[in-house]
């Protein structure tokens, strides 16, 4: 089921294709649900290996228009001092001033600007990505995995996706040099989202 219709192509006379009431009916805001959440990033190490990472405390919403993708949004807030790698000595190093300076600048924040169709499935979500004091643009490719209503009565969205990035354009540019060549941690950084999201009660 595709979240969004997508657009009739050619004639300027043809009309607006039919809506799918399933699809109309996820109109509506949504929170994310951290327990069941994942935003995580994987980067290279010792230009050998990946080292991955997520970080456990999140928070934001969506506001799905089942009818207009127009009007559909994103807003994530993710606290930095939650990175997690498995390696505690890893997580304070990221943590300090010499990567995220986490106690200056405690969040990682997304705002959506655009949202479209790919094709079946796909989407693309536009916005502005802030990290330290830095904002930029960043598209991120996401698969609508569906909806469902849970065991206790909330009605659930999902996605997950990803985008690569690049840290030294938000200023995150420590590094240290190898003997055999190369540096110890990549620029190049995948950013990945595994998100389900509950739908907000109507107002009364």
């Amino acid at each position: 089921m595709a979240l969004f219709n997508r657009k009739s192509s050619t004639t300027a006379v043809a009309e607006a294709p039919a809506v799918d009431p399933a699809l109309a009916a996820l109109t509506g805001t949504y929170a994310l649900d951290p327990a069941h959440s994942s935003i995580g990033f994987t980067v290279r190490h010792a230009m050998v290996n990946n080292v991955r990472g997520s970080f456990g405390e999140h928070e934001g919403s969506l506001v799905l228009d089942g009818t207009d993708p127009a009007n559909s949004s994103a807003s994530i807030d993710v606290k930095i001092a939650s990175v997690d790698t498995g390696i505690a000595d890893r997580d304070g190093h990221l943590v300090s001033g010499d990567f995220f300076d986490a106690e200056k600048f405690p969040l990682m924040t997304f705002r959506s600007t655009k949202a479209e169709q790919l094709g079946g499935e796909a989407y693309r979500i536009t916005g502005d990505l802030t990290i330290k004091d830095v904002t930029r643009p960043l598209s991120i490719d996401l698969e609508f995995n569906g909806s469902a209503t849970d065991v206790y009565g909330n009605e659930r969205v999902g996605f997950e996706g990803s985008a690569d990035i690049l840290r030294s354009d938000w200023g995150l540019t420590w590094n240290a040099a190898l003997e055999t060549g190369g540096v110890m941690v990549s620029d190049k950084v995948k950013l990945t989202f595994d998100i389900s999201a509950i739908k907000a009660a109507p107002a009364a």
